[in-house]
């Protein structure tokens, strides 16, 4: 295939639930043990997104231990999703910037789940 019939896929913007559990600088409160972190990452696809949300976490000292994926805005909306004017504008920030956004990192502590 030639580079003029390739088609470009464009990015879009998906939602990732990270959970993270501790490691040496990570920032958590001491009796954390991880937390959980609700993500907005620009991809061409939800591989691509939770690739770079996992390198970006991992530089910022965080140790990703699972990602869940809940798809991008009109998945989202298809499966009845209510979807805020704030969250809206963290995801178009991610797609104008093609970065990940974390929105939301709640502690977690023994017995907790994200």
């Amino acid at each position: 295939m030639s580079e003029k019939t390739k088609k470009k896929r464009e990015q879009q913007v998906y939602t990732l639930l990270v959970q993270v559990g501790r490691k040496d600088g990570d920032g958590l409160p001491p009796d954390a043990t991880g937390a959980a972190m609700l993500c907005y990452a620009s991809g061409v696809d939800e591989a691509e997104a939770v690739r770079e949300t996992v390198a970006i976490l991992k530089q910022a000292d965080l140790a990703p231990l699972d990602v869940t994926g809940y798809g991008t805005l009109p998945e989202r909306e298809e499966m009845g999703h209510e979807i805020g004017q704030d969250e809206r504008e963290l995801m178009t920030r991610a797609l104008i910037e093609n970065s990940v956004v974390v929105a939301q990192m709640d502690p977690l502590y023994d017995g907790e789940d994200a």
